[in-house]
Formats: structure tokens, sequence, C-alpha cells
């Protein structure tokens, strides 16, 4: 009788688990047709560093314009623009650019273009806590990263539940390292400039310019 309980009682777990993965595939999958609903977002955000052992707080605030893989990233004095094909990482604290192509198969780097859909691939994840914050509900959706050589420990992804827009994203490390990146305004199908994703190499006549391929 008593295994019979055990097992009843690990089997109920395992169905509860799998409904809330099912949950959690609902709702990222909802997020992920919602921002490839819009023609192009604009995202202004905060991003924070954390750990307590090597006593390191650092926030920064930044700012990206998306369109299909296309994007323009300012972010910590430098500005990134990514054209589709090559990358643009102008950096005008030294007078440099440093231009790459980039490997669009590279399903393991997580750029501004995936930011609002990396968890498609490569995560285990489960419904986690449902917050009010200042008025909005925020689910929280748990990923696990399945790959063993990742050195992050888990991803806490905040949706608002109402527009099914990211919210936050808390990132831990293996070592105890904290990184929350927070949404402060979220903007979609803005006018954007005919060249807002060309780099013009003429507007920066003294910079050195390194092609790192």
């Amino acid at each position: 009788m008593k295994k019979f309980i055990q097992i009843a009682f690990i089997l109920l777990i395992s169905f509860s688990v799998q409904a809330q993965d099912k949950k959690a595939k609902s709702l990222l999958d909802q997020v992920t047709a919602k921002v490839k609903s819009y023609d192009n977002i604009v995202i202004d955000f905060k991003y924070s560093l954390n750990n307590a052992k090597e006593n390191i707080n650092q926030d920064s605030k930044g700012n990206v314009t998306l369109k299909g893989n296309q994007y323009v990233l300012n972010f910590m004095g430098m500005t990134k623009i990514y054209d589709g094909r090559k990358t643009y990482t102008i950096i005008p604290e030294d007078e440099e650019i440093n231009i790459s192509t980039v490997n669009e198969k590279d399903d393991s780097a997580i750029t501004p273009s995936k930011m609002l859909t990396f968890f498609n691939s490569g995560y285990k994840y489960s419904m986690s806590i449902l917050q009010n914050v200042r008025g909005r509900k925020i689910q929280y959706i748990k990923l696990i990263p399945t790959d063993p050589k990742d050195q992050r420990k888990e991803i806490l992804l905040g949706i608002d539940v109402q527009t099914k827009h990211i919210y936050n994203l808390i990132e831990t490390g293996k070592k105890g390292t904290k990184t929350t990146l927070t949404v402060n305004s979220f903007k979609t199908n803005q006018p954007l400039s005919k060249n807002q994703f060309t780099f013009v190499a003429n507007k920066y006549p003294n910079y050195y310019i390194n092609k790192l391929d």
C-alpha cells in the first residue's frame, strides 16, 4: 500500500509539472507571436549587475531599435549596428570601429535581435511566481539551460500577462553573479529612417576601422 501511495504521489507531481510546462510553453508562444507581429520595436532598458562576493553593483541604461534581425543598440557609451550581414561596433572613447561578419546559424549567441525570442530553444522551462508590479501582473517563467557547459544557473523571465511583452529578465550565474535587464519602455511600429540600420563610414572620419574578419 505504501508503494502504491508513493507511485501515485510521484505520478501526480509528474502530471502537475507537465501541466505547468504546457502553461509556460503557451505563454512563451504568445510572447513570440506578439513580437513577430510588429514591424519594429524600440526599447529603453536598465541593466544591473550584482555579485555580493565580489562586492560588485553596477547599473547602466541603454536602448535598442529592432526590425527583423537588424538592430541598433546604444549601451555603455558604445553603438552597435547590425545590418543583417555585418556588425559595426562604434566606440567613441577610443575613436575605433570594429567590423565583423555575424554567423546567423550560431544559436548560442544571444544578440539584440534574439533578445525577445531567445527562449525558444536550449532551455527547460516551468511556471514560477506571479507578481503585482505597480498594478501590472507579471508572470515569471523559470528557464534552465540544457547545455551543462552553460555558466548560467537559471533565468527568470518576467512577462506582462496583459500585453504579453517581456517586462524583465533576471539571470543568475553559477558563480553567484546576477544580472537584471528591465524594460522601461516598449514602443512598436515607430517611424524609422531608411538608413536606420546602415553604417555610414564618413560620419566617423578620424576613427580607426578594425576589420575583424
